[in-house]
């Protein structure tokens, strides 16, 4: 399934139907006064998040949502049919914006969360709610109210507990390969990775998710590579997972640029906890991993990690520091090894 994250929808609700202007007519019934029912009510715009969808991809194929209108009032007293409401599923984690892409309307970030987007209109009264003392036989009734039209933006941010950053071929998909079940496209070149991965990974009986974004260049705040916006896909993760090359000859670089990628992108990403890991330790000798993990150190101030994703080496030392800095209400627990059922 193609991923998509950004979406442009159009969305009107039902119209509610017009009162009926109706007298009653019966034989033998010299005074039969007004009988004419209600309008319906329309139907109204709903949106849902739901289980099981992890990209906007349906919203590619269908941009116009349209409630259906309230059907009018007949006589005898009969009200319309109120128009059936309309539901938009939505993956959880969906940020539903304005026209302006600006201002958040709803975030879809519970389960089964409920959220109205455009309520339906009214039924128009019918004749019969005007009758009084001095009008016994009005021949007045009220249309039904018109429904609500709107253009909106479907943002997805993926609900994941670590997101791992660094420029391309950093080893982000080796890692996420290495930890997890995920099989994201792992190759030699720049910019492998082009949508977002997820993957579950476990230590010491938790789980938690990871989040695979493509990599950084320095300028993606402008538009540069593939940009910045899958930095959106991070903002939800309890802590960062940051990779440096240990083969590049441009540490110190590396580091800072993906950093003032964080502080260009704005809000609290920059702020959020961050493991630093160099990574690719299996291609350096012991006189260079040396050099290269000083060099890093000196430039983010605090601990730095070694790990190889390919040769698996300190994968589940980074885990471990990574669970560290993740809430135990975020965790899902895992059987441990007395607890597995049994098998033949």
């Amino acid at each position: 399934m193609k991923f998509l994250d950004l979406a442009k929808v159009y969305i009107r609700s039902g119209a509610g139907g017009g009162g009926c202007i109706s007298f009653r007519r019966e034989k033998y019934i010299e005074y039969g006064g007004p009988d004419g029912g209600d309008g319906g009510g329309g139907g109204t715009v709903w949106a849902v998040a739901v289980d099981g969808l992890n990209t906007l991809i349906d919203f590619r194929y269908q941009q116009h949502f349209f409630a259906k209108n309230g059907q009018p009032g007949m006589g005898k007293q009969r009200t319309g049919k109120d128009g059936d409401d309309i539901i938009l599923r939505v993956p959880v984690g969906t940020e539903i914006l304005d026209e302006d892409q600006e201002t958040v309307l709803a975030d879809m970030t519970e389960l089964g969360q409920r959220v109205e987007l455009a309520r339906g209109g009214n039924g128009g009264w019918g004749n019969l709610h005007f009758k009084s003392a001095t009008n016994q036989a009005p021949r007045r009734s009220n249309p039904g109210q018109d429904g609500v039209e709107r253009t909106l933006w479907l943002r997805l941010k993926l609900i994941a507990d670590v997101g791992l950053l660094g420029l391309p071929n950093a080893g982000k998909s080796t890692f996420l390969a290495a930890t997890s079940n995920a099989r994201p496209k792992i190759a030699d070149y720049p910019f492998t990775t082009l949508h977002p991965n997820l993957g579950v990974v476990g230590v010491d009986n938790t789980e938690f998710v990871v989040a695979d974004i493509p990599g950084l260049i320095e300028g993606a705040h402008d538009g540069r590579g593939l940009g910045h916006r899958f930095l959106g896909h991070v903002e939800r993760c309890a802590v960062l997972l940051h990779l440096v090359d240990g083969t590049s000859e441009t540490i110190t670089e590396d580091y800072q640029t993906i950093i003032g990628e964080l502080e260009a992108y704005g809000g609290e990403l920059a702020d959020r906890p961050r493991v630093t890991v160099l990574n690719k330790i299996d291609a350096l000798d012991e006189e260079t991993l040396a050099s290269a993990s000083a060099e890093l150190r000196k430039a983010c101030s605090g601990e730095v990690m070694l790990m190889s994703g390919v040769a698996k080496t300190n994968t589940v030392e980074v885990l471990r520091a990574l669970r560290a800095e993740i809430d135990d209400n975020r965790l899902r627990q895992t059987k441990g090894e007395e607890e597995a059922p049994w098998q033949p």
